[in-house]
């Protein structure tokens, strides 16, 4: 019976190391039920390693009092090149709500063998788009499908509360090329440092679909 124990407790430690290398998360609501994000309820906690090692946990940032942005992203698809490489959109407001206690973290969601998969790439992509704060990898795409991300971009605000506040476009131009005229996420941001309510709490996000793995 001690061999046992023994070997199934080897297995399971053997287990969440390997969870945790792949990028996995548990997500669970305050009763330990499988969390589903909804704007105007408790985001999904998660933990998420980004690519320099580092993990990454929303309620830490939260318990600090930070505002937390979510962007799926993905370096193949036109949408997110629009938004980082012919304009400069998420760099640019990140940086621009960096010292508002704004935390901004981009997700990748693709499975293994799919586009914007690999840990590689997307250390390439960060210095190449000279991205500045942390691309999270969800390879098994928990935390993507526990947010429903359905696109590349698809963006996220979570207040201090730890509240979902936001979820939808980056913008309102469903160009892969040119920027729209209304920054959703702007503008939300900049209701939710003030203390505000989002007046626009939900569009429609576009982009690239999510690569999941089936």
């Amino acid at each position: 019976m001690t061999k046992l124990k023994t070997t199934l407790f080897g297995s399971l430690a053997l287990a969440a190391v390997a969870a945790l290398a792949s990028g996995s998360a548990t997500l669970a609501d305050h009763h330990g039920a499988p969390a589903t994000a909804k704007v105007g309820e408790a985001a999904p906690d998660f933990t998420l390693t980004c690519t320099d090692g580092k993990a990454h946990t929303l309620s830490d940032y939260t318990k600090d009092g930070k505002i937390v942005v979510l962007e799926w992203f993905n370096v193949g698809c036109p949408f997110v090149v629009k938004h980082h490489e012919r304009h400069r959109t998420m760099s640019t407001l990140a940086k621009d709500f960096k010292d508002k206690d704004v935390v901004w973290l981009a997700v990748v969601s693709s499975a293994p063998g799919t586009q914007g998969h690999g840990l590689e790439l997307n250390r390439e992509y960060k210095k190449k788009w000279e991205i500045a704060y942390p691309i999270l990898i969800d390879e098994p795409g928990k935390v993507g499908r526990a947010y429903e991300a359905r696109t590349t971009p698809h963006m996220y605000i979570i207040d201090k509360t730890g509240t979902l506040v936001y979820a939808g476009a980056i913008d309102n131009n469903r160009s892969a090329t040119e920027l729209g005229d209304v920054n959703y996420v702007r503008q939300a941001l900049k209701q939710v440092v003030a203390g505000e309510t989002v007046t626009e709490s939900m569009t429609r996000p576009y982009g690239c679909s999510v690569k999941y793995a089936d």
